[in-house]
């Protein structure tokens, strides 16, 4: 099979082209022919940190990807509740001992995947896994629901965008921050109050939105020096959510404020093959909220085959995607 590897680390190191041998399924997993993976922000880090700095990162060569979407075409003993032909999709490998969707073939444990939404293409799925799973992971966890009010710091990146669109669904009342006409734009095609947080202090917004009260859930999927705006803008006994907390802060406001703070790495499952059926069980869920209508990825308009995965990294890490980047395999 035709793949696309990595034979060093580096922000710059090439993806070449290699011919490896096609995965025999196994136990529990299946082969799928992949049709379309996407880029997220830690398959960029992967390659620019390599394993002297991210202890995730594959041996070399690496075979990178996590997000695919494709069509079972094999399957290992023990395989339950699908069969050669399902349309899939899923989060499986890329990182450590698990190989990659940069390729025509991938193996997959079944527990990481489910059955692609009926009304998306392949790409729009491929777009979904990763990010979806975060959303749902870190809404869930800072315990969302009816009548509360939610802000997602990102509205319009891989994870915010679909935080926004299943806050809604579950009847919370949503603010996002974005920056420029376009990502504003589309937050408020999501029901959602836009928060330009170029012009917009926390404090503004937070009086606003909140009367001054602040929110309910915060879903911080900027990180960083972001996060003392999320604890300033959280209400008293308030919920964070953090997918980007790898840093040293003074947690003075969390204390005194009682704020909870969740921080959501979804790749647990996938690196310590514990609970690797809780993520099968999302996809599931999340699959069933877009073909109700209730979720719609949102896809950069670039396109890219699988030859041009260095261009597509570079799309991403450019900052000026609008929505996940996706690659098509066949």
């Amino acid at each position: 099979m035709k793949a696309m590897i990595l034979n060093s680390y580096g922000s710059d190191a090439p993806f070449l082209a290699a011919d490896l041998p096609r995965p025999e399924p196994m136990p529990g997993h299946v082969r799928i022919r992949i049709a379309a993976t996407s880029v997220n922000t830690v398959d960029t880090m992967i390659r620019e940190l390599g394993q002297d700095n991210l202890p995730l990162a594959p041996d070399l060569p690496a075979l990178l990807g996590m997000d695919f979407a494709g069509t079972i075409e094999a399957l290992g003993d023990g395989v339950d509740g699908f069969a050669i032909g399902d349309e899939v999709y899923g989060c499986a490998g890329g990182l450590v001992d698990l190989p990659g969707a940069l390729a025509e073939f991938m193996l997959a444990d079944a527990r990481l995947i489910a059955h692609k939404p009926k009304r998306l293409s392949m790409r729009e799925a491929a777009a979904l896994p990763l990010v979806g799973i975060t959303a749902m992971e870190g809404l869930q966890r800072a315990g969302t629901r009816a009548g509360q009010s939610v802000l997602v710091h990102g509205g319009t990146g891989g994870v915010g965008h679909l935080a926004v669109q299943i806050a809604r669904h579950l009847g919370a009342t949503v603010s996002a921050t974005g920056g420029g006409d376009a990502q504003l734009d589309i937050i408020r095609s999501y029901g959602a109050t836009a928060i330009n947080y170029r012009t917009e202090s926390v404090a503004d917004y937070v009086a606003a939105q909140t009367g001054g009260a602040g929110f309910d859930v915060v879903f911080d999927t900027v990180g960083g020096a972001n996060m003392t705006n999320s604890f300033e803008a959280a209400a008293l006994n308030g919920q964070v959510a953090s997918t980007v907390s790898l840093l040293e802060l003074d947690l003075s406001p969390v204390h005194f404020k009682g704020l909870s703070l969740h921080v959501v790495f979804m790749l647990i499952p996938m690196l310590h093959d514990v609970g690797r059926e809780t993520h099968g069980a999302i996809l599931t869920e999340l699959a069933r909220l877009v073909d109700a209508g209730a979720v719609t990825p949102l896809l950069d308009d670039t396109r890219f085959t699988l030859d041009q995965i260095g261009d597509a990294h570079a799309r991403l890490t450019s900052g000026e995607a609008i929505g996940k980047v996706v690659i098509d395999i066949i």
